[in-house]
């Protein structure tokens, strides 16, 4: 609601009356969208400043370290709830009674398999093809094989294809990985939950079954909790832009699914392990500590510090508790990569130069330990924070359909060569 209002002073002209926007929590916004009428607008690279929609699904404050899913605290939701419960609230705005999730997970179940052909998809594809690049193809290629509910405008078409994109993604993340394994593909078994699932697909195979963790299926769940969205980033901004062009829902996906590929993005917690992998050894982290307190070190330590949280990541403290749960069950000892992540997880939360800056292990640092753990390879790690992300880039689109909207298109600042005529090809010098 607008209750106030900012006056803009640009010299020579009249003032310019702009709405100030109040929203649930958080900064009053202020609307520039009647700028226009002056010839003017703003500039605001990254859009850093700039608020592209009104959402009522997440909401950041990175000074305190909250995370909030319609108004929960994804530290009780990650504790009380699964992953399954946390997309319908999602998708739906309130956490369901017992009969509405029985219902949801039932229909969730009834859409984990994918169309028989699509598995011949794969052969077009190299082996060792990365496999953000198979799920950007198979993901937007779903659209040729549910093509019975993409009316964007059928509100019931878009519950559909939300539903049918939560259900089939843990079942093409397996089949990415098979894949590029060489091993036959696991069809999805209904009578397991959604990551106990997903853990059955990934590592058994057709001769030896293999009875999952409950352990490693909890680290698994909350994993996909702690990933299922977070506001306006990147991805979800790729997704909101591509459907407000009208485009399909799983072009959306696909597209939040490129966006979420580049390193700056979903890559950070394979980037943690790359880190590791440069480090190399537990004698080697002083001259890496030094690298990393070097301003004028190109060094960055991978899984340190939030570039919304100034506090602590409110997913980071979740998962550090997972991660200790899952090197116990495991039982892992002597794995040199996993002795040198906690060596340096030590001195982060008690070096004053990483308290001093707020520093702190964040979700990438402790997500990409535990899956490493798990067995599944360095590849897989966007992957899997795609399959999670997913119910929140859905959601986000969903949102955006139902109420009116605009396509997007942002403005720039021009800076090339004003107006100029073409000289003839033979006169030019």
């Amino acid at each position: 609601m607008a209750d106030k209002k900012a006056q803009l002073i640009i010299e020579g002209a009249a003032p310019v009356e702009l709405p100030i926007l109040t929203g649930t929590v958080g900064p009053e916004v202020i609307d520039v969208r009647s700028l226009t009428s002056t010839g003017r607008f703003t500039f605001d690279p990254g859009f850093m400043s700039t608020a592209s929609c009104e959402s009522q699904i997440t909401y950041i404050d990175g000074d305190q370290g909250i995370l909030l899913h319609r108004g929960y605290p994804i530290e009780q939701l990650a504790e009380q709830s699964d992953y399954l419960e946390t997309c319908y609230l999602l998708l739906n705005g309130e956490l369901p009674t017992a009969e509405e999730k029985a219902k949801f997970v039932s229909t969730v179940k009834n859409h984990t398999m994918v169309h028989e052909q699509l598995k011949t998809f794969f052969n077009g594809f190299r082996r060792d093809a990365h496999p953000m690049a198979v799920m950007c193809g198979v993901v937007g290629a779903l659209s040729a094989f549910y093509h019975d509910s993409l009316d964007i405008n059928n509100p019931q078409h878009r519950e559909i294809s939300a539903v049918r994109l939560v259900a089939k993604m843990p079942t093409l993340a397996a089949m990415v990985y098979k894949y590029s394994m060489g091993q036959p593909m696991m069809y999805p078994r209904n009578d397991l939950t959604y990551a106990e699932n997903f853990l059955h697909m990934m590592f058994n195979t057709p001769c030896e079954i293999k009875p999952i963790s409950p352990v490693l299926a909890k680290a698994m769940d909350k994993i996909f909790i702690l990933h299922a969205d977070h506001e306006q980033n990147a991805s979800t901004s790729t997704v909101r832009l591509a459907g407000s062009s009208g485009a399909n829902p799983f072009a959306c996906i696909a597209a939040g699914i490129a966006a979420l590929w580049g390193p700056a993005h979903g890559g950070a917690n394979e980037a943690v392990l790359t880190m590791l992998d440069e480090i190399g050894d537990v004698s080697n982290i002083d001259t890496f500590i030094a690298k990393a307190k070097d301003k004028n070190d190109p060094f960055k330590l991978m899984g340190f510090g939030h570039r919304v949280y100034k506090n602590r990541d409110p997913r980071a403290t979740v998962m550090k508790q997972t991660c200790d749960e899952v090197l116990k069950e495991l039982g892992i000892k002597n794995d040199p990569q996993l002795e040198l992540a906690m060596r340096l997880e030590e001195i982060a939360l008690t070096d004053p130069y990483f308290i001093e800056r707020s520093l702190y292990p964040n979700v990438d640092f402790y997500s990409g330990i535990i899956l490493k753990a798990i067995g599944i390879p360095t590849s897989m790690f966007t992957v899997i924070f795609a399959l999670a992300r997913t119910v929140g880039w859905i959601s986000h689109w969903k949102e955006m359909l139902s109420s009116p909207y605009k396509i997007g298109r942002p403005r720039q600042l021009y800076t090339g060569k004003p107006s100029r005529d073409v000289v003839k090809l033979e006169d030019r010098k």
